[in-house]
């Protein structure tokens, strides 16, 4: 039997999946979603390709409106739109831009739906390459052009983080790396990473328990993981069970602890991985097939937890009436801080979606709080770094609850790598995704 040898797949049918899939994005279908209908053979370099479409869309837009004064149906559109985002920067172009440009026509002519604007769009490229440094220059005063973020996002962030929006928006154009959350109880972090050294992985470390790896891997590849003894998860998330769990005394006493919007259960997990064997750990989640991935997860590291799929908000429902040592509540968000590993998030939120959220998880806060003992506490984070899902949040509620003390904690994190790390010195140290936190006591009744 003769053995058939990987042939590389040609640029055109890339591009050809990626239009398909910015197209989708464009609909209001998450980047997610959309890469599940590529074929496997075809989704590492078509995400690669479209996830720096999308970091670069908003150039990418206005370029196209310089070229074509009407915009295109929208497959040639996304089309249009992916090659000039990938190629305006010649020094960040994962190809040489002639060569993106002649496969991005090529891509047209070997589609079916494509093949009738394939001089449309030759016509449209070719002078892009003939005029590129003109039309940049005509795009650079537009907002959405310069920072490739709809302009409502960035005048927010101008808004809620005065001395800091350039700084979060240059983090969120670059990629995050792969961190894990080492199992210390285990394993030493050390010699996980020494491990991993010897199998040529190099990693530094961040945060009390993470590990970043220097080149993304499989999850497969990565000594210890089929193992559980270490999970995918950014440095600002694992903060969530460090937080919630300081202090708490005696730290050894069995806790009883829910975690309300669970899924896909990394927080679940760290939370097991650190307190007792004989407490009890509740994982519920809207979602019943998220619900199955929490399972999953939580099979990997050998730990177990009582899982409820119900709406955390309808207690009756699910509450068996027996108060919480602590509460972990991680609510459902814009998803604003982590733009660095989703890129889509930016294209697919609208400025109303905030006041939609925060009204979400007022109502949350307001429901779960009664669930926490006197004296337990609650821990409400959003992986979002819009003030109206945070500081002010938790402020509100506050103001509104004088059983409930806000004590010291992180508040707002910012996102960052290594290229501004630098510059944000009040943040946590290393590379991490924006976050925020707000740690609730519950005062004992007077």
């Amino acid at each position: 039997m003769i053995e058939q040898k990987n042939t590389p797949v040609p640029l055109w049918q890339q591009l050809q999946a990626v239009a398909q899939a910015l197209a989708q994005v464009r609909r209001g279908v998450s980047g997610t979603a959309a890469l599940e209908a590529v074929p496997t053979h075809l989704r590492p370099g078509v995400q690669a390709l479209l996830f720096q479409s999308l970091r670069q869309l908003g150039r990418a837009q206005a370029l196209r409106a310089q070229l074509a004064s009407r915009a295109p149906a929208p497959l040639p559109d996304a089309l249009l739109c992916a090659a000039l985002a990938l190629a305006w920067d010649p020094d960040n172009a994962p190809y040489e831009p002639h060569t993106l440009v002649n496969q991005a026509v090529e891509a047209a002519k070997n589609t079916r739906s494509l093949e009738m604007q394939a001089s449309f769009l030759n016509a449209c490229l070719r002078r892009f390459l003939r005029e590129r440094d003109a039309l940049v220059l005509a795009t650079d005063n537009d907002v959405q052009a310069k920072w490739n973020h709809p302009e409502w996002w960035v005048k927010r962030l101008q808004k809620d983080h005065p001395d800091h929006w350039q700084d979060i928006l240059r983090a969120n154009n670059q990629a995050a790396p792969m961190t894990l959350r080492v199992d210390t109880h285990r394993i030493r972090r050390e010699d996980l990473q020494a491990d991993w050294a010897n199998h040529g992985l190099d990693s530094y470390p961040v945060g009390e328990q993470g590990l970043v790896l220097a080149q993304a891997q499989p999850v497969r590849d990565i000594p210890g993981f089929a193992e559980g003894l270490c999970s995918v998860q950014d440095a600002a998330a694992q903060c969530a069970t460090q937080i919630l769990l300081n202090g708490l005394s005696p730290a050894t006493r069995p806790l009883r602890i829910l975690d309300a919007c669970a899924a896909p259960g990394g927080k679940t997990a760290h939370l097991l991985e650190m307190v007792s064997e004989k407490s009890e750990v509740i994982a519920l989640d809207i979602d019943a097939q998220r619900c199955e991935r929490i399972e999953q997860n939580l099979h990997r590291i050998g730990r177990k937890a009582k899982i409820i799929a119900a709406d955390a908000a309808l207690t009756k429902s699910w509450w068996d009436g027996q108060l919480f040592d602590a509460v972990l509540l991680d609510a459902p968000c814009t998803a604003s801080g982590i733009v660095r590993r989703h890129p889509d998030v930016r294209w697919l939120r609208r400025e109303s979606d905030i006041d939609k959220l925060a009204a979400i998880q007022k109502n949350l806060l307001k429901q779960l709080w009664p669930l926490v003992k006197p004296g337990g506490r609650l821990l409400y984070c959003t992986c979002s770094v819009f003030r109206a899902e945070g500081e002010n949040q938790a402020k509100t509620f506050v103001e509104h609850n004088t059983n409930a003390r806000l004590l010291p904690t992180l508040g707002h994190l910012r996102p960052q790598n290594s290229l501004t790390a630098a510059s944000l010195t009040d943040n946590l140290p290393g590379d991490h995704d924006g976050f925020y936190y707000a740690l609730l006591e519950k005062l004992p009744a007077s």
